[in-house]
């Protein structure tokens, strides 16, 4: 049992946990403002896009494709939101703000491993490197 609780408690583990909670919340956000504000817009374009009732039947065999092409456009929906509203930004706010961070890696020349500016080997490929200067 020790070892299960050590797991249960270890960090990754926590992170995950939290991470999908806020996750599920952060979806039906998503979801919520597709719903109020996304889905009328195209409904002022094109007709609202419910196609729930849309089915073939086959030999008295029902196949409610609908269900899967309105999943489809919420889904695409989504993405689109969650790229522009979220992504999008996010990347350009930590590519500012990684603007001024001085490097502490670089590739190694012979097997194109990161390793640190300073270092004389690669650890991975164990080839001698010209360590860079230091620049004050």
């Amino acid at each position: 049992m020790g070892g299960f609780k050590k797991f249960l408690f270890r960090g990754n583990l926590v992170d995950l946990a939290v991470a999908f909670v806020v996750g599920a919340a952060f979806a039906s956000l998503v979801k919520d403002f597709a719903n109020s504000f996304i889905t009328p817009l195209i409904a002022l374009i094109g007709g609202k896009p419910d196609y729930t009732r849309l089915s073939l039947t086959i030999e008295g065999t029902k196949f409610p494709y609908g269900i899967f092409v309105t999943s489809a456009i919420a889904f695409f929906i989504t993405s689109v939101i969650v790229y522009f509203l979220v992504v999008l930004p996010t990347t350009k706010l930590i590519e500012r703000m990684d603007r001024g961070k001085e490097a502490t890696e670089r590739e190694c020349p012979e097997c194109l491993a990161e390793i640190p500016i300073r270092a004389r080997r690669c650890r991975f490929c164990t080839s001698e490197i010209v360590p860079l200067a230091k620049t004050p």
